[in-house]
């Protein structure tokens, strides 16, 4: 499965349930957003689709607390009986990318995950933030530059002479953008 049906078919399930914890629509929505990124860079990592289901609503209790600590709010939680596989939680480059995506100004996040990790086309990225098609795609490459620059203030990486980014992630405590 790729971000997209994974979309298609939790996101309205994941949404129910982060309202049900969270009353504010809007934070809502950033949470959804945060956890579908956290999908989208992981997504290759399960290996039994039996187990998406579960991990995927494991990664969005997981943002919610995340927002309730960085927010010094709480919340009751009962504990779900979610497991989460023991090759998901080794740092790699997809956490640094949560990481840059999160710090992103929220007029190039929005579009950015609505291009890249939603697979909208930028038309339709453009019409569903209100936008003229000319600022959504800049506002989309420019997002892209700025996750690409994070990459080499996080972990040092260097643009080789293709444009390519190249370099290893630091383990993660070395990590300027997720330790």
């Amino acid at each position: 499965m790729n971000t997209n049906q994974v979309w298609e078919t939790y996101h309205q399930d994941i949404k129910l349930f982060l309202l049900s914890k969270i009353k504010n629509e809007e934070v809502v929505n950033d949470v959804l957003q945060d956890t579908f990124i956290k999908i989208h860079t992981k997504l290759d990592s399960i290996k039994d689709d039996k187990k998406l289901k579960s991990w995927v609503f494991t990664i969005a209790r997981n943002t919610m607390l995340d927002y309730f600590r960085t927010n010094k709010l709480s919340t009751e939680l009962k504990e779900y009986n979610i497991q989460i596989e023991e090759g998901l939680q080794k740092h790699d480059e997809t956490d640094c990318l949560y990481g840059i995506i999160k710090r992103l100004p929220k007029k190039y996040r929005d579009p950015l995950f609505l291009a890249d990790i939603k697979g909208k086309k930028q038309a339709e990225v453009a019409s569903q933030l209100k936008l003229p098609i000319p600022t959504a795609k800049s506002r989309i490459q420019r997002a892209r530059k700025l996750v690409a620059q994070g990459y080499m203030e996080c972990c040092d990486f260097k643009m080789n002479k293709k444009g390519h980014l190249v370099g290893e992630v630091k383990d993660k405590e070395d990590c300027k953008v997720c330790s």
